[in-house]
Order: structure tokens, then C-alpha cells, then sequence
């Protein structure tokens, strides 16, 4: 099958020709970072199960944005609905399965850029039945969404035609939003990307093969794909070492296979063990010396003033997983708020226990591939050329 690939870029990148349009700040978006990892600690935190292998394909890529312009840091692409289609701006998420956006008519919706789904001005729109297969299901025609800031989605389950790239999916089944809240910032909607059977991955199924990537790949390294059956929608995999400027953190690989690694597309900072994370703040703060500090930004304690320096070095980080390493450029090891607050984009978890996360500053220029079908996920350095 031929691939279908739209570019992936980051809304303040090289890539990218917009600007900064936003007046949130960066001490927002790190405090909406932290509620996120918080939820998925509390969620891990009831799972107990042992993480273990789980056992055609979605190159119908679809344009990828940092989401700074719309009050948010997640990813945004841009997506169509209805017939005839309708162009909408969703949040990326490889941590939901539900889809949904703000539908008219509206109880109570927050302010989108963009108009409002009106299903009744699309001929391919239906309803779907409370006794339908699909509703009996789930169990419910209607549905509730709660986000980890207390954000929420309420509405019902319909069906209407997507548009993902340049493939039309008929009959996609997704949540119209009439009663919405919370930090969403002007986005339109969720595109959800998890392993549940909600997902635009188990919907198209027959059609991707249960295989997506953030951007398409002509070769990439795979470590495999690791699944939680208390957590199932979540991608985990093995980490088991970092390197700074060249050489492995003297830790026990058990202090990240303990707790467990996964790769979340809608958090921002990458979230350690505290004991990886001192042991790598402190060889960096070696590395760095000869550079001023700078006051901490939320909950980034290591930062520098950068002002007077039109040359930067920063020792090189290795995210080393089973079969596959990671390496950093510049700007998946610095968080940069402004040339005098430039942090080390790593975080400490509050205790050893709780899950690992991999954040999305850290999957920047990375092409990522989500194989499904064969329980695996890929890395390719550049993903932005």
C-alpha cells in the first residue's frame, strides 16, 4: 500500500512559519504539564498488573503543530469532518481514545478559533442509536469525559465522514461536545490515539493496519511496544539507562524498569525517578558552570541565563531503551522560556515508584512509528528536514 505523509512540525520551530501568538505562560503550561503527569500517576497507581509484550499500516500522516498559538503546548493537526468537509484544529493525543469536538447546539462551550461542528450542515452526519451495537457496547449513547486539570467534555456519540490526510474514513464514530470546559485553550477538539477500541486506531483497523506515525519513516529502530492490562490504552516500553556527555548515569537499570516508561504525546517535560533525575541534574549542573543561573521555572529547577552568550554548549543526553537509543539535540535537553530562563527540560517524579513518562520536548526531530500490529514502536533522528 502507498504511503500517505503530510509534513510534522513544531508551531515554533524551523519548520514552522508562524509565530508565538499567545499570552500564555510558561509557568501555565508547566503547571498544566505537571497536573497531567499527576493524573497518570494516580491512574498507574491502581494498576498493578506487570508490564509485558503485547503481541498495511496509518502512513496517512497528518500535519503536526506545537499547540502555543491555540493556548496550548500539546500537539495540533489539522483535521476535516463532514460532507462537504469542514477543516477543525484537535489536540494529538497517544494518551485518549475518545475523539470528540464542540458540537453545535451548544450548552456551554469554551472559545474556539475556528466554528463550531453543526452535524445538521453535513449530509454524511447520523446519529447513532442507543441500541446499536456500537452503543450496547460501551454501554451508553452518551458520553463523559474528565481530564486530569478537571476539564470535560460532555455530549453524544455520532457518526460523520473524517478526513485524515487525503483518505475519506466513513462512518467514524466520535463525541459531539455539546457541554465542554476547562484548559483546552482554543483548540476545536481531541484526536484520540490510545490502544482502546474507541480510537481512530481500532476504527481504522482494516484500513492502517493499526500501525501510525507521527511523520512516515524510510527506516527507523524499533524496541518493543509494552502493554498494561490495567492500563491499556497507554504506550509503555523499556528504558533502562541515560548517558550525559557520553557516559551511562551509574543507576541500576531496575530504577526505570520498576516503575515503568511511557511515551506521552500531550506531556511536554519528561518526568524521572527522583534518583535518575538528581544524578543527571547534577552532572549538568557540572557541565554548566561556566554559565549564570537563572531563577527555576515552575518545577524546572536548573536553569541558566543565557543573554550574553551567542555560543551554547550543553552536555549531550541518551535516552537508551531496549534496542534503541535516543539522542538529543539542543532543544530536547533545554525547556527555553526566554534567552535569561533557558532550564534542563527533565523533572523529577515525587517518588521512585511512580511511572516514568516521556515527554514531548524529548520526541522533537524524531520521527516516532506506533506499530500495533506487531507491538512495537520506532525512532528516526531528523524527522524534521
Amino acid at each position: 500500500m502507498s504511503p500517505y505523509k503530510l509534513k510534522v512540525i513544531h508551531q515554533n520551530g524551523q519548520c514552522s512559519s508562524q509565530a508565538r501568538q499567545d499570552n500564555t505562560s510558561h509557568v501555565e503550561l508547566l503547571r498544566w504539564d505537571q497536573a497531567r503527569v499527576d493524573y497518570i500517576h494516580r491512574r498507574a497507581a491502581k494498576a498493578t498488573a506487570i508490564l509485558n509484550a503485547s503481541g498495511g499500516s496509518l502512513f496517512a500522516g497528518v500535519p503536526v503543530n506545537i499547540g502555543i498559538a491555540l493556548n496550548t503546548d500539546h500537539y495540533i493537526i489539522k483535521i476535516g469532518l463532514g460532507t462537504p468537509t469542514t477543516s477543525f484544529s484537535f489536540v494529538f493525543d497517544t494518551g485518549s481514545d475518545l475523539t470528540w469536538t464542540q458540537c453545535l447546539p451548544c450548552i456551554n462551550c469554551y472559545d474556539q478559533k475556528d466554528p463550531f461542528y453543526d452535524p445538521t450542515q453535513s449530509s454524511s452526519f447520523d446519529n447513532i442509536p442507543c441500541n446499536s451495537e456500537y452503543c450496547v457496547k460501551l454501554s451508553t449513547c452518551l458520553y463523559h469525559e474528565e481530564y486530569e486539570d478537571d476539564s470535560y467534555t460532555n455530549g453524544s456519540f455520532i457518526q460523520d465522514n473524517l478526513k485524515f490526510s487525503s483518505n475519506i474514513i466513513q462512518n467514524f464514530s466520535f463525541g459531539c461536545g455539546h457541554n465542554n470546559s476547562g484548559e483546552f485553550g482554543q483548540v476545536d477538539g481531541l484526536l484520540g490515539l490510545g490502544r482502546g477500541d474507541l480510537s481512530i486506531i481500532s476504527q481504522t483497523a482494516q484500513l492502517y493496519n493499526k500501525v501510525f506515525s507521527y511523520c512516515l519513516p524510510s527506516s527507523v529502530n524499533y524496541t518493543p511496544m509494552l502493554s498494561n492490562p490495567n492500563l491499556p490504552s497507554w504506550y509503555f516500553l523499556k528504558l533502562i539507562a541515560i548517558s550525559i556527555g557520553g557516559t551511562r548515569l551509574p543507576l541500576s537499570s531496575t530504577v526505570f524498569t520498576g516503575p515503568g516508561t511511557m511515551l506521552d504525546s500531550g506531556t511536554v517535560i519528561t518526568h524521572l525517578p527522583p534518583t535518575a533525575y538528581f544524578a543527571l541534574r547534577n552532572i549538568f549542573q557540572q557541565y554548566m558552570k561556566r554559565y549564570p543561573t537563572a531563577p527555576p521555572l515552575n518545577n524546572l529547577d536548573t536553569c541558566y541565563n543565557l543573554t550574553n552568550y551567542e555560543k551554547v554548549s550543553v552536555p549531550s543526553i541518551v535516552l537508551i531503551f531496549d534496542q534503541v537509543t535516543v539522542n538529543l539535540d539542543f532543544m530536547g535537553i533545554v525547556y527555553i522560556a526566554s534567552n535569561s530562563q533557558v532550564c534542563l527540560a527533565f523533572a523529577a517524579n515525587y517518588d521512585d515508584d511512580e511511572i516514568v513518562v516521556i515527554g514531548n520536548t524529548q520526541q522533537r526531530r524524531y520521527i516516532i512509528v506506533y506499530d500495533l500490529r506487531k507491538s512495537k514502536i520506532g525512532f528516526r533522528a531528523n524527522g524534521c528536514s
